[in-house]
């Protein structure tokens, strides 16, 4: 009965209101609302009353004046309906919105232009009609009155939307949002509309709102529906790009569009290159393709013309000549004259002369004291190898891909140097597939779209996770306590003393304050005469849209705030949406952030422990059944644990591959003449014992190598373990087969021992072995000192270390496995057993060569196939067409190394790396980052910074802001925070942030604005007279340490703890000799992402430092540049194309020159030998495009290493072919492919081949794709190109036939003639027998005493030939 009577008596007296010019509907406080609960600040509300507006004069006409200047009439001429009371609750409650839209002052005087006319104009009963009323009692006098809790607002679209436009744009520098965001509730910036945006400040529940207020938005004209006597508000709103009555300047480009100058777009990135329409090389390869093969035609038309000019010069009798060659066949050779060998011939065979000798001298010294010389090689290797105890392995992938002097190293050092590490990410990412989603119909949203995992039972289960993780505990040695989370977490509003609630976690339960009941709780809410229940899932659509909200606008009056004070945005805590859909997400996000400690500091290992707790407990949450979610998880540690890891697990691929490898040369090496002579002399004639030699002498060589550099300081790391031995063992076995197939296929003269022989043998073979050890030493030794000044360590570290093994790998080859063959022959000549060395056979050793299965195969059929007319001119044309082909797909080569790739198959970072690239909205930060040199303190300088109200249209921050306007071209997607904004801010009178104590013992100092209004009436800074707020010097570096220590609240949102205390870095004279502004990147998903992403912020950099230069005061070495954590990895990629060139440039040019040199300056051999490892490194580049195998630091390691095993796939032929003093080129081409050919094929790849074809079955992907993949390539590539390619070419091409060794072939012919003659005149007339003397080794047997003269001087001549053709 009560309640109706009351109803009746506040209809009655809302029926009498009246709506007349110059009347109030309301005037005066009553008191606090009494249906206002949850209220962020008191709710007073006017009283009703419907009276005459108030002239005004005195202080309370000044009053009005200061809030409302817009009202301003004049002394004697201003009416109000509001008293001073309500002045000053109007005034504290426009400085909370001034404090975000005071960056536009147009904006935030539209927006209190709106308020001032609804409380104090004196018109107010035209435009307001009062919809409810409540007996409000007065807290202060106890007096009850009739109080105004809502009431309806008019006003034209005109204004609204003109007001809207000005302040839609706004933004909030610590965050790169709208500030529109937090002030249009449910509806954030995208769907935010005038409507919107008035019914948010006139909704009581959000917080701020003192009574609720209904906007009506009424078009201009339209009177239809509107009560007698309302005239809706059309005031004149001002644009953004206009200047203030109150001398306010425009907004700046950043808040306001209008304002923009006209910024041409960047420049589009330059397109493919492009020739006649098409491809540009496609048609340099295809116009190669053609201007080679017609070359080619063109030489065998030549060719052909003067070889049948020869033949009828031949028919004449001109230049036949009959000879034999060392095979005793008949030849056509021309006599040479001493007067045609030229200087180079002379040289040639100067070189080689001086060569054998040096080699047969140092060979029969080593093989005559072979248990000396295996000792001092010992004590050598012992003594470099000892450096191993220093070792230091470098796993940390910055120290191995980023060089200390690079940009991005020095960068990421300024960096860390002056601001923390950026901070360790441990982060989960989960999905639930397959939950069916639902539409709830909101009471206050309307229907919305809620997937499967937007759950109730998945929050709380997510929540129940977080905690669980939250309290992990373990004993920390370093500590020598319990460690927990708050002892390494990040806590940006509490770094020094944190508490558990103080670390920052990131994930969607922080909506909810990371509390169960806030995520149960529900309350029937009314809205617009519908009551329904609310719960969390109108809480969570409020804060996905309005994050920095303090409270909701559901009666549930929850914050959105996170329990360590900061915003959780979107982006952060789901994934997976599309259109800002947040609700129909399809991941959640959940993130520890710790800080990341110098790995010196004993926190770096606390942090670390801490995270290996962390995946225990995922990886046990995991595996539980019960579990609810699909997800994936990673560890700021992770990365490194997954790369040891697969590193260790892949070792043992490692060692069977060399297992594999060491069995192949064990028995390729043995000698076997026939299937019944293996049988029982097997363990005779094999080479196990050489074999296991062989693989020591490699070992030995990378243990030195190792070893030495490790006793200078130069550390190691795992890709030299993995690919040194590799091409050491190539460039070894190699070796190792020329020397010992060339020992088994040479007959011991009579007379000459042992140990002579393989001085010999090795006299012929050891030049060849230093030609290739040579030219790949000193091309990596060369690298290296060159690679000084590259982007990549490891690159410089593999060069240093393999140029040092080949070296000492050939060392050892001519000490210690000479001296291995030496003892191996003895025991051989004695038949005695290899591993039973007591144990001897009684079948003797053949006294023939044994030539093996492969040389009469390459011999006989091989080589003569491969050099018939027809089949020479088909390779010609497919290698030439290989080449051509690669040299395209060369130019399409990716470049880049995607980090999924270093981890091993099955890795969950992989499943971590698919669900970041799926889920994510937003990549990673980029800090643009200020050194010392700039003046922040001077009003010039604040304005080339900020970009605010009165800065300069192209500052830093502005310019950031430019780039995000085209994403897709800068990869910047939100612009950069800036202290320097809101610093200006947080200075500004209009709001509460910057006070001033008025009275007590802290008089004159910094006030916060939690503190009273009565205690700090004095403001930081006065009004500015024309709107542009800049601090004097001394208040700019007094006012700037509060400014980064005050913590951020709803009475003063622009504090900079947490978002800005690590940005500013003084010196001890206080000058700023650091900074950092903020941005966000575009999602990154691959190496070309990351490395435009990287060149785009280094070009607006750049722009930004030189406009910044131009300040007066500034220093000239002032600059700007970009940093994100991921810079270091993908700086490498912005050179890596030229400097890969210039490097394996710089590998062939040692190739070319020692080939030269060793050859007796022979320039044909060496240019050929070039251009087929050119041709084996471009066709290798060719295949890696077709095989998706990417081009980066570890694919340039491997293709120096290509550029040493070409060396050995083309070397021994080439020189063989220079030596051979066959007749044609042809002839000579095949012996050098039957000699050599069978030794390459033997002894480079297939010793190769089985070891990579094992690394097939690697773990890692980096082993798979670059090791395995990348080595099959080049050994395939090699093989063909030494054993198919080159003696077709040097068919063609190949030098002429050494005439000095013809000459001295032929004198030595001569007297060898001469002697005979003398010899047979001699026996004629002797009456003695002559009978030929046992050889003392029993290898040899003895010749028949009845020898005839002649057979045996056709035996001399033909030793004599076969000496020369050695030589």
């Amino acid at each position: 009965m009560l309640m109706s009577k009351q109803i009746g008596v506040i209809s009655e007296a809302l029926s009498e209101a009246q709506h007349e010019p110059g009347y109030c509907s309301f005037y005066e406080e009553c008191g606090i609302n009494p249906s206002a609960e949850g209220s962020l600040i008191k709710p007073i509300v006017p009283c009703l009353n419907y009276s005459p507006a108030r002239h005004l004069t005195g202080q309370h006409y000044l009053r009005l004046k200061t809030v409302c200047p817009i009202l301003d009439r004049g002394q004697n001429n201003t009416y109000a309906c509001c008293s001073m009371d309500q002045l000053s609750s109007l005034e504290k409650s426009l400085s909370l919105s001034k404090a975000v839209l005071v960056r536009c002052p147009s904006c935030a005087e539209n927006f209190a232009h709106l308020h001032c006319i609804n409380t104090c104009s004196p018109n107010q009963s035209q435009t307001v009609k009062v919809t409810k009323i409540m007996n409000v009692t007065h807290e202060l006098t106890n007096v009850t009155r009739e109080g105004v809790t809502g009431y309806q607002a008019f006003l034209t679209t005109t204004f609204a939307d003109a007001a809207f436009q000005s302040c839609k744009n706004v933004r909030i520098p610590a965050t790169g949002g709208f500030a529109i965001a937090t002030m249009c509730g449910r509806y954030g910036a995208k769907l935010c509309t005038p409507q919107n945006w008035y019914d948010f400040q006139g909704d009581a529940s959000n917080g701020l709102a003192p009574l609720d207020i209904d906007f009506n938005l009424v078009k201009e004209g339209d009177t239809e529906g509107l009560p007698k006597g309302v005239i809706p508000y059309n005031g004149r709103a001002l644009m953004c790009n206009e200047t203030t009555p109150s001398g306010g300047q425009v907004c700046s480009c950043q808040d306001c569009k209008e304002s923009c100058p006209q910024v041409p777009p960047p420049e589009l990135p330059p397109g493919p290159f492009k020739l006649f329409g098409t491809d540009g090389f496609l048609v340099i390869s295809f116009i190669l393709f053609g201007l080679l093969i017609v070359a080619f035609i063109f030489y065998l038309t030549a060719t052909c013309m003067v070889r049948s000019q020869r033949r009828k010069d031949a028919e004449k009798g001109k230049t036949k000549h009959t000879g034999k060659d060392q095979n005793s066949n008949d030849v056509t050779q021309k006599v040479v004259d001493p007067s045609e060998v030229t200087c180079a011939d002379r040289n040639s065979l100067a070189a080689q002369a001086f060569l054998s000798s040096e080699f047969q001298w140092w060979g029969t010294h080593m093989a005559t004291y072979p248990l000396t010389v295996l000792l001092l090689a010992a004590i050598v290797v012992a003594a470099f190898s000892a450096g191993l105890k220093d070792i230091e392995l470098t796993t940390d992938p910055v120290e191995l891909w980023s060089a200390p002097n690079s940009r991005a190293r020095e960068e990421k050092d300024f960096h860390d140097k002056h601001f923390d590490p950026f901070f360790r990410t441990n982060q989960l990412i989960l999905t639930a597939p397959g939950r069916k989603g639902h539409i709830y119909n909101s009471l206050l949203f309307g229907p919305q779209n809620f997937s499967g995992l937007v759950s109730k039972d998945l929050i709380i289960e997510l929540l129940q996770l977080q905690k669980e993780i939250q309290n992990i505990t373990f004993w920390s040695e370093d500590l020598n306590r319990t460690a927990s989370l708050k002892d390494v977490c990040f806590a940006p509003l509490n770094p020094s003393n944190p508490s558990p609630t103080d670390c920052a976690v990131n994930s969607l339960p922080q909506y909810f304050q990371n509390s169960l009941d806030n995520i149960n709780a529900k309350v029937n809410m009314t809205e617009l005469g519908v009551t329904k229940e609310v719960d969390w899932r109108d809480h969570l659509i409020y804060c996905l849209n309005s994050p920095l909200s303090f409270k909701d606008i559901t009666d549930l009056g929850m914050s959105c705030m996170a329990d360590y004070g900061a915003p959780v945005f979107p982006f952060l805590a789901v994934g997976g949406y599309e259109n800002d859909d947040f609700t129909n997400a399809e991941a959640f996000i959940l993130t520890f952030s710790l800080n990341n400690y110098p790995r010196t500091d004993p926190k770096f290992k606390v942090a670390m422990e801490w995270e290996s707790e962390f995946l225990k407990i995922v990886q046990d949450y995991q595996k539980n059944p019960s579990t609810n979610f699909t997800f994936a998880y990673m560890a700021e540690r992770s990365l490194e644990d997954e790369i040891n890891r697969t590193t260790a697990e892949d070792i043992p691929i490692f060692m069977i591959s060399y297992a594999v490898i060491f069995v192949y040369i064990a028995v390729a090496l043995g000698e076997y003449s026939s299937w019944k002579r293996i049988l029982v002399r097997i363990l005779v004639d094999s080479k196990f014992l050489v074999g296991l030699g062989g693989i020591l002498v490699v070992g030995c060589s990378v243990l030195s190598s190792m070893g030495f550099y490790s006793w200078i300081g130069i550390p190691s790391s795992l890709v030299i373990l993995q690919v040194v031995p590799f091409l050491v063992l190539a460039v070894g076995a190699d070796n190792i087969f020329i020397f010992v197939l060339e020992y088994q296929r040479d007959v011991r003269r009579p007379g000459e021992k042992r140990e002579e022989q393989i001085g010999r043998v090795l006299g012929n073979v050891a030049p060849s072995m230093l030609l290739c050890s040579l030219s790949e030493s000193v091309c990596f030794f060369l690298g290296s000192n060159l690679w000084a000044l590259s982007t990549m360590p490891a690159v410089k570290s593999f060069a240093l270390y393999a140029a040092l093994a080949v070296l000492m790998d050939f060392i050892l080859q001519m000490t210690a496995f000479v001296a291995l063959l030496s003892l191996d022959a003895r025991r051989q000549d004695k038949n005695r057993c290899e591993l039973l060395c007591c144990v001897t056979v009684s079948t003797p050793h053949p006294n023939k060569p044994n030539e093996g299965f492969l040389l009469p195969f390459m011999r006989e059929y091989y080589a003569p196939v491969l050099l018939k007319c027809y089949s020479r001119i088909i390779v010609m044309l497919v290698f030439i067409f290989l080449l051509c082909g690669s040299l395209f797909l060369m130019f399409n080569v990716t470049v880049g190394l995607d980090q999924e790739l270093a981890m091993p198959q099955g890795s969950y970072m992989l499943t971590y790396f698919q669900y970041l690239y799926k889920y994510f909205e937003v990549g990673v930060p980029v800090y643009f980052v200020t050194k010392k040199g700039f003046n922040f303190t001077t009003v010039e300088g604040m304005n080339a910074v900020c970009s605010s109200v009165g800065c300069d249209q192209f500052s830093l921050t502005q310019k950031i802001q430019y780039a995000t306007n085209y994403p897709e071209l800068s990869y910047l997607a939100i612009p950069a925070n800036s202290w320097v904004d809101d610093f200006i801010d947080w200075l500004n009178p209009g709001s509460r942030c910057c006070r001033l104590y008025s009275f007590g013992q802290n008089a004159g100092q910094f006030c916060p604005a939690s503190e009273p209004a009565y205690k700090c009436i004095g403001k930081c800074m006065p009004i500015p007279s024309d709107g542009v707020l800049r601090p004097t010097v001394e208040k700019f570096n007094r006012f700037l340490p509060d400014f980064l220590g005050n913590r951020p609240d709803l009475q003063c949102p622009k504090g900079g703890l947490g978002a800005y205390d690590k940005a500013v870095v003084k010196d001890a004279s206080g000058e700023i000799i650091a900074s950092r502004f903020m941005a966000y990147h575009t999602p990154l998903t691959n190496s070309q992402e990351f490395t435009a992403a990287l060149l785009r912020a280094r070009e607006l950099a750049h722009n930004i430092t030189l406009g910044m230069r131009k300040i007066p005061g500034t220093s000239p070495d002032f600059e700007v540049f970009p940093y994100t954590l991921t810079n270091v990895f993908y700086e490498q990629y912005l050179t890596i194309v030229p400097e890969g060139l210039f490097n394996i440039s710089l590998c062939l040019l040692p190739t070319f020159v020692v080939c030269c040199l060793l050859l007796g300056l022979d320039l044909r051999s060496g240019l050929l030998n070039l251009i087929t490892i050119i041709m084996i490194i471009v066709d290798t580049v060719g295949v890696m495009t077709l095989w998706g195998i990417d081009y980066n630091a570890v694919a340039l390691i491997n293709l120096v290493t290509a550029v040493g095993i070409s060396v050995e796939f083309v070397s021994h032929t080439t020189r063989s072919f220079a030596l051979s003093t066959k007749p044609t080129r042809v002839e000579r081409a095949r012996e050098a492919t039957a000699n050599m050919g069978s030794a390459v094929f033997a002894g480079v790849a297939m010793t190769n081949l089985p070891g990579i074809l094992v690394l097939a079955f690697a773990k890692a992907q980096l082993i798979q794709i670059f090791f395995f993949r990348l080595n099959l390539v080049i050994t395939l590539l090699g093989m063909a190109h030494g054993l198919i390619f080159l003696p077709v070419l040097l068919s063609y091409f190949g030098p002429d036939v050494n005439k000095a060794v013809l000459l001295q072939l032929q004198q030595t012919k001569e007297r060898a003639n001469r002697e005979l003659a003398m010899k047979e005149v001699y026996e004629n007339l002797s009456f003695e027998d002559n009978e030929i003397k046992h050889d003392p080794e029993p290898m040899f047997t003895k010749p028949p005493t009845d020898t005839s003269t002649p057979s045996q001087s056709e035996g001399n001549q033909q030793e004599t030939d076969v000496n020369i053709d050695r030589l």
